[in-house]
């Protein structure tokens, strides 16, 4: 019997649910975007940053001069340096699968035409097979992919990339050099001829610089296996509370609050632990990438968040208009079962099993419709296809639920407390 009344009353004015079942379904398909969004815009948000360079520098923790990136560095005699060997430890970290890129570098200064430039030794596309057995590619190509290269990169796979250098485009102009012609270099005392593979065009000290294979400059300079320092780009998450009381005290953190940290992926815990595992080594967040990081992705949260909430309330207020109208319009109808002893309870079940019906249907249609339009975006602003998350439908559906239960509740409380005489009167 209750099914077969409900069934009438879900059929009555069937356009004016058509509509709130619309109406919670646009509602329901931008809180599906946002939800997918706000779970997947951190790795994806974060991939795009890491496009702008490292936000992490390691250096030898006994390095007893100063340290500059990006500034002419002290002779190679005298400086502490990093075991190479140990660098594929970094992606054996508990945040391995965070570490996107990262290059180590080796610096000093050669005499070309009698006048003293830097030359660094680095990797430019290595291939690397890590303790876990997989395969990586990394290197100053992955870290730095805004670089413009004019000519060809160097490949540390091909021999015939032996002896080239990559020259910034400020020393190409000075010596009026290009791509194929052949560089003249002397480090203490000792000639060395390179071949330029490539002019670099990066808009910054990398313009002033000569670059060859890390190999080949521990070779010139008889260091093998050392480098000075090694930028790493990692995906991290915006720091909170916790990170912060970190950074103003580590001590102060509880055992079950540290572990907490270590285990969440903020940049200074994951330099933490490239320290653990790098003998020798400090690594440093470089801060004012990590903060513009963490107040980007902040900003955008707390914008979908806001956007989630307007999307459920503006909703509510269309289901509360279209339904109230409809509950209101069968007034008498409510009346009539109470007169005939219909139970204040059975009234109400009958209201919110048909608003449970309404709210399911444009949940589920919110559902798919968000998915799609979240993919959609993913493609346009990301160039990649968005993680839909599973977990979100049944969020999306207990959120429709909802909208289409408030936009009926407090209407139906008033009609359920009318005496049936005053419904009925005049009828």
């Amino acid at each position: 019997m209750f099914s077969r009344i409900l069934f009438k009353s879900f059929t009555i004015n069937l356009r004016r649910k058509l509509m709130a079942i619309i109406s919670i379904a646009m509602g329901a398909s931008l809180i599906v975007v946002m939800l997918n969004l706000w779970l997947d815009v951190g790795d994806k948000l974060g991939k795009e940053l890491k496009s702008y360079g490292s936000n992490i520098v390691v250096k030898p923790k006994s390095q007893a001069l100063p340290f500059d990136i990006g500034t002419d560095v002290d002779p190679l005699e005298g400086r502490s340096f990093i075991d190479e060997s140990d660098l594929l430890k970094i992606k054996t970290i508990f945040w391995a699968n965070n570490i996107v890129a990262f290059a180590p570098y080796l610096e000093t200064k050669v005499k070309i035409d009698g006048r003293d430039y830097p030359v660094i030794g680095t990797w430019f596309n290595k291939k690397l097979v890590i303790p876990t057995g997989e395969t990586i590619h990394t290197g100053v190509k992955a870290v730095k992919p805004w670089w413009e290269v004019k000519g060809s990169w160097i490949s540390e796979q091909s021999k015939k990339s032996q002896g080239s250098a990559l020259i910034g485009q400020n020393i190409a102009k000075k010596l009026n050099l290009k791509p194929g012609d052949s560089l003249p270099l002397i480090y203490k005392n000792k000639n060395n001829n390179l071949r330029v593979s490539g002019v670099v065009k990066a808009g910054g000290l990398e313009d002033t610089k000569i670059f060859v294979r890390l190999d080949e400059l521990q070779k010139i300079a008889n260091l093998p296996g050392k480098v000075g320092w090694v930028d790493v780009s990692a995906l991290t998450v915006p720091e909170n509370e916790l990170a912060r009381k970190y950074e103003k005290n580590p001590d102060s953190l509880s055992s079950t609050q540290f572990e907490k940290w270590y285990c969440t992926a903020f940049t200074k815990s994951i330099a933490f632990q490239i320290e653990e595992v790098i003998r020798g080594s400090e690594a440093k967040p470089l801060k004012q990438v990590a903060d513009s990081e963490s107040f980007i992705l902040n900003k955008i949260q707390f914008m979908m968040t806001l956007l989630a909430v307007l999307a459920f309330v503006s909703s509510w207020l269309g289901v509360w208009s279209l339904m109230g109208a409809g509950v209101l319009e069968r007034s008498k109808e409510v009346g009539l079962s109470k007169a005939i002893g219909a139970s204040d309870l059975a009234i109400i079940a009958l209201f919110i099993t048909e608003a449970s019906l309404v709210g399911l249907i444009g949940g589920l249609v919110g559902y798919f419709a968000g998915s799609g339009l979240a993919q959609l975006i993913g493609y346009n602003v990301f160039g990649r296809a968005i993680d839909i998350k599973i977990a979100v439908a049944p969020i999306a559906v207990m959120i429709s639920v909802a909208i289409a239960l408030l936009g009926n509740l407090s209407i139906v409380s008033t009609i359920v407390r009318l005496k049936p005489k005053d419904i009925l009167h005049g009828a």
